[in-house]
């Protein structure tokens, strides 16, 4: 079953310094195994951002977030707040699109 991964945080950094490290990191994350997609959002009211994660599988995700890549993303933002929640994927409103459509 797929699975879902959403970081969301709070960085005093400026936002173009925010989004000038996500930049920096993507590359890192294109080798992650099993990550099928990443996300990047960001809530122009409360300065928060997000990244959302999507894994062919939980077994991925769980090991992503015991990667050193996983554990910096605090860090690597400087973040004051991070708040990660997981979630198994049940369904999708399209599924013959996207990423996991067969």
């Amino acid at each position: 079953m797929a699975a879902i991964l959403f970081v969301r945080l709070k960085s005093e950094l400026a936002f173009e310094e925010l989004e000038r490290r996500m930049e920096d990191r993507r590359p890192q994350f294109l080798e992650v195994p099993g990550l099928v997609q990443k996300f990047y959002g960001r809530d122009k009211a409360t300065g928060a951002v997000c990244g959302i994660y999507l894994f062919e599988t939980r077994a991925a995700l769980d090991a992503f977030r015991e990667t050193e890549l996983a554990k910096t993303i605090p860090s690597a933002y400087e973040a004051t707040e991070v708040r990660p929640e997981v979630y198994d994927l049940l369904t999708s409103l399209r599924p013959e699109r996207g990423p996991l459509a067969e």
